[in-house]
């Protein structure tokens, strides 16, 4: 898995994937996921759409500091992320 995803950090970082496909969970059949209790500020930064590495690292220090998130709509609780982009990615978090 985590070959899978680095292989997935590294083509989304060199621009290789079509605009296309740009926002959708789908990159050529692989299925973009990401555990955000577990996923590091890097593998939220670059597989969250709307999610930069600011917000990732709220997301990391929110967590630190409280736990694990239970539900995707536990992210509005960090600063910086709201129902629009909890909605964007919804498909996308994984617990």
């Amino acid at each position: 898995m985590k070959t899978v995803l680095r292989f997935l950090v590294l083509v989304a970082t060199l621009g290789l994937i079509p605009a296309s496909y740009a926002g959708t969970d789908q990159h050529e059949g692989i299925e973009i996921t990401v555990n955000i209790n577990t996923a590091n500020a890097e593998e939220l930064d670059k597989l969250l759409v709307g999610v930069g590495p600011e917000k990732a690292a709220s997301i990391i220090n929110y967590r630190q500091a409280n736990g694990h998130f239970v539900v995707a709509d536990d992210l509005a609780k960090v600063k910086g992320i709201g129902t629009a982009t909890i909605n964007k990615n919804r498909d996308r978090i994984k617990f």
